[in-house]
């Protein structure tokens, strides 16, 4: 089983997004991720959707999707030839004895913190996806308190456009 990333471009829409997860759920499809966004077009917006499963499954999904009116184009994203980041926010147990280590291991992966309070601090991260697990198996022994991903965004390298 394999990991793919489609770029999907929708018409910015009531209900759009309730038809395309719809038609994951209707056919047993798991969607890993879903981030969706307006385009610099207005009326459109793209959706990065994460599926794992063989190369019949994507050829389906790719199929079933093309047949909704609100979906104007579909693209598979080679990760070669795609940047693909995500973003998280992670609430961190924080004292006075463990703050600077948090600090520190922060900004060892170009994390943020967004937010001091007395008992805890708010990073934010965005890379990879290893990036991020691997800060948070880092921030685990602090004890993490909350955590939030926003899942895969992509866009393609160079002068290539995704769907």
């Amino acid at each position: 089983m394999e990991r793919y990333v489609l770029s999907v471009l929708v018409e910015n829409h009531a209900g759009v997004l309730s038809r395309v997860s719809g038609l994951f759920s209707r056919r047993g499809y798991n969607i890993d991720s879903l981030t969706v966004g307006e385009t610099s077009h207005p009326g459109q917006s793209r959706m990065t959707i994460v599926v794992t499963g063989d190369e019949y499954i994507l050829e389906q999904i790719e199929k079933q999707l093309s047949k909704l009116v609100e979906v104007i184009s579909i693209k598979h994203c080679a990760l070669s030839e795609t940047v693909v980041r995500e973003m998280a926010l992670i609430k961190v147990a924080a004292t006075e004895a463990n703050r600077g280590g948090i600090i520190e291991t922060a900004n060892i992966y170009r994390a943020r913190i967004v937010d001091v309070g007395v008992e805890s601090l708010v990073l934010e991260v965005t890379g990879s996806e290893d990036k991020i697990l691997s800060l948070i198996r880092l921030l685990e022994p602090y004890g993490i308190k909350e955590l939030v991903r926003t899942g895969l965004t992509a866009m393609g390298r160079g002068s290539g456009v995704l769907a």
